[in-house]
């Protein structure tokens, strides 16, 4: 047993050092290395595979966030409502995002190449996305303060442009990614570039490459070329920050960062990239249409509004056919302020000029609304003078543009030296009167800036508006509404109400016409006095004599004052307001006597559309700016119609012309006579001169004009309708009659004006017009 009892401890005590043996073995170090290896391994494996997987959660959010492709498909970008006068020229445009959408091989070569060699030269090659280029890119746009627009491919930008929002976060980078893809994989390169060069942001409110360059070059995208087309496309990456209107140092700077890279790519050659870059910047910005008849185009505006909504007019790119015969126009434009300056004149120089440096900022900091358009001879312009010497004197009028006054141009102020009177600083008014050659700006280069010719004018505030209408149609023709449009935009025309003065006589006798008096019917012109619910009234003519017995026809001619009360009188004050209403005129009357003389108060454009109830036969036609709207593609949306109304029978029209013409013929009008035409019309003048009128009208035109301050201040002593308004008139009516020579009015022979005029019935030169003329 004891033998037994120890081997068996012996046993145990082997295999237990056995055991201990092994346990200690030695292992190669290969083999622990394969063993940590798998372990990280696996550790790296699981990780990859939960940022894959967030990844792909990410990504599949995204894609469901993502804008469906088919979208683009169906896209109709905002156009431009376009305004067309009767001849078909554009007057004028509504649009949210001025734009001209053209097709792809509207968009020359040269373009083509630019715009690839500055913003993504794999354009050709890449499937939407380089990979690179898009880290880049949004790092740039989570640390730059400004837009890196360039860093993305086209593609890329197109889908940020027409789909997501400007945020800067890997997020949106990721979308635009994912969107470019869909969009490669679905449209071609040439759809693509297409959408993208109608779409693209170019500053000013422009989009797109064709309404760039119809903007900043006045021409055609396909005309366009290599300085011009490198301009262009140097714009995307920073519309404001490379404006060449602005910022032509930096504009001229990046557009030869166009050239040069195109030149890298191989498109031009050294030669061609050369000539190119040594070119000046060659705008050519047109005065937007809007300018021309900017009265007129609000009008027509608010009128599409209520008609089509806000939207439709703004982005729907409607095509509007106006009333609006734009060679008329000018001639209004040029008729009303060459009147105007004419007025100031006679008035003479007042002075009190403002002055920005003594207001605390300089001339270089001065920015006048006037800058917007691009002046040209005849028109009239807000400057800073920026130079004066004893003879010659230099204004600013835009930003590199500027006049040059001669002694000759401010000799009618009654000063010799332009030190006597003008300061640097001083804001002025001028006409320009053409282009002065080989004097440059003073303290300035003369490579890119202009230098005009003007005359010194003088701005007081007076206002002065026009309104013609085609007799026949009621078309608005052409309509001023005041001075300047951009220091104000109240409608003179359509919006103000004046005391009328004598051109409310009409009324008169008309109302006496109806009810069986002739142009021969005689009134005695002397002393009376009216028993009136006030007090006795006891007027006067303008020149305080009297004519004693004399025509109706005579007396309107004259414009005397008592006969036209006498017969107001007669046939009843209430009689002659129900005329007046009947003709159009929609403000309250109060029906006392002083009435007759024009004490009511009405519209510009009511008092025209009444008088062209005369040579029409007694027919009115509502004046109208609309003849017919269609979509961009043809389709019509509406087409106006005619709404007329009876003022008065033809008998009673046709009897009132002679008193019409007579005005014209030897009367307060007779300066008009030297038109040498059938014409009718009547002055009218307020008390103290504050309203000056002319209505008048041609067998085809009827115009209207009126002058005076919005506060109602004197015009001055003899400021009369005849002094002041009829030139307007007759300065638009000339080019208003010049294509009807042998027009007549309805019922009379062609000579019956030559008669009047073999008559001696015509004065060159009226005397100063009555009170109420």
């Amino acid at each position: 047993m004891l033998l037994k009892d120890f081997r068996d401890n012996q046993r145990r005590t082997r295999s237990g050092s056995s055991d201990s043996s092994a346990r200690t073995e030695f292992r190669p170090p290969s083999s622990r290395r394969k063993r940590l290896a798998g372990s990280a391994a696996f550790v790296v494996l699981a990780i990859a595979a939960a940022v894959f997987g967030a990844l792909a959660g990410l990504l599949l959010i995204d894609t469901v966030d993502l804008p469906q492709i088919q979208e683009l498909e169906r896209y109709r970008p905002s156009t431009t409502t376009v305004l067309y006068d009767i001849h078909g020229a554009q007057i004028g445009s509504f649009a949210l995002e001025r734009r001209t959408v053209v097709g792809y091989n509207d968009f020359p070569p040269i373009l083509r190449h630019a715009v690839i060699s500055i913003e993504d030269k794999n354009f050709e090659k890449h499937w939407g996305v380089n990979v690179f280029r898009v880290a880049g890119a949004a790092y740039r746009d989570l640390t730059s303060d400004r837009r890196e627009q360039g860093a993305s491919t086209l593609t890329m930008q197109l889908a940020k442009n027409l789909f997501l929002s400007p945020e800067r976060s890997f997020r949106r980078k990721l979308q635009e990614a994912l969107l470019s893809i869909q969009i490669e994989r679905n449209f071609t390169k040439q759809q693509i570039f297409t959408l993208y060069a109608n779409q693209i942001y170019l500053g000013q409110g422009v989009y797109g490459f064709e309404a760039g360059s119809e903007y900043y070059f006045s021409k055609r995208a396909r005309d366009l070329t290599l300085p011009e087309a490198a301009l262009l496309a140097a714009l995307p990456r920073g519309p404001s920050y490379y404006s060449p209107t602005a910022h032509s140092e930096r504009a001229l700077a990046r557009r030869n960062l166009v050239i040069n890279s195109m030149l890298e790519d191989g498109v031009i050659t050294a030669e061609q990239a050369a000539a190119a870059k040594a070119s000046p910047l060659g705008l050519h910005i047109e005065p937007p249409p809007n300018t021309l008849a900017p009265w007129f185009v609000e009008e027509v505006r608010r009128e599409l509004n209520q008609q089509f909504g806000v939207s439709a007019v703004h982005e729907s790119g409607l095509h509007v056919y106006t009333s609006l015969d734009l060679s008329l126009q000018q001639a209004a434009n040029h008729a009303v302020m060459d009147g105007l300056a004419a007025y100031e004149r006679r008035r003479g120089w007042h002075g009190g000029l403002l002055n920005v440096i003594a207001a605390g900022s300089s001339v270089n900091a001065f920015h006048h609304p006037d800058w917007n358009r691009t002046p040209g001879p005849g028109d009239y312009i807000h400057g800073v003078v920026s130079e004066v010497l004893p003879y010659e004197v230099t204004v600013k009028v835009g930003e590199n543009t500027y006049a040059a006054l001669a002694p000759e141009g401010w000799a009618w102020t009654g000063h010799k030296l332009a030190s006597d009177f003008l300061r640097v600083g001083d804001i002025v008014y001028l006409r320009i009167t053409g282009t002065a050659e080989g004097v440059a700006p003073p303290n300035t280069s003369a490579n890119g800036e202009t230098l005009l010719s003007a005359t010194l004018e003088q701005d007081s505030g007076v206002q002065g508006a026009l309104m013609a209408i085609n007799n026949a149609t009621g078309d608005v023709l052409a309509m001023v509404g005041g001075r300047d449009f951009a220091l104000s935009e109240y409608d003179r025309a359509t919006q103000a109400r004046r005391q009328t003065g004598s051109s409310f006589k009409a009324y008169v006798y008309t109302t006496a016409m109806e009810a069986g008096d002739t142009p021969d019917s005689i009134v005695v012109d002397g002393p009376v006095t009216f028993h009136t619910a006030s007090g006795p009234y006891t007027p006067h003519d303008y020149e305080h004599r009297y004519q004693g017995p004399v025509t109706y026809e005579r007396a309107f001619a004259d414009s005397l004052n008592i006969p036209a009360l006498k017969i107001a009188q007669r046939v009843g004050i209430r009689h002659v307001i129900e005329t007046a209403h009947r003709f159009g005129v929609t403000s309250e009357i109060p029906a006392f006597l002083p009435i007759a003389l024009g004490a009511a108060e009405v519209s510009l454009e009511e008092q025209t559309s009444a008088y062209s109830s005369f040579p029409n036969d007694g027919i009115r036609i509502t004046p109208h700016f609309l003849r017919r709207v269609t979509t961009s593609d043809g389709d019509l949306l509406w087409d106006g119609t005619a709404d007329l109304h009876v003022s008065t029978d033809a008998k009673t029209a046709r009897q009132m012309m002679p008193l019409f013409e007579s005005v014209i013929q030897h009367g307060t009008g007779a300066a008009a006579s030297q038109l040498h035409h059938p014409l009718g019309g009547k002055t009218g003048t307020t008390s103290n001169f504050t309203d000056a009128w002319f209505l008048g009208f041609s067998p085809s035109v009827t115009c209207g004009v009126w002058v005076g301050y919005d506060d109602r201040q004197s015009l001055g002593d003899k400021e009369t309708g005849a002094r002041a308004a009829l030139p307007i008139w007759m300065h638009f009516m000339q080019a208003a009659i010049a294509n009807d020579p042998d027009e007549t009015f309805p019922g009379q022979p062609a000579a019956t004006w030559a008669s009047a005029a073999a008559k001696g019935l015509q004065t060159p030169s009226p005397t100063p017009a009555p009170r109420s003329r």
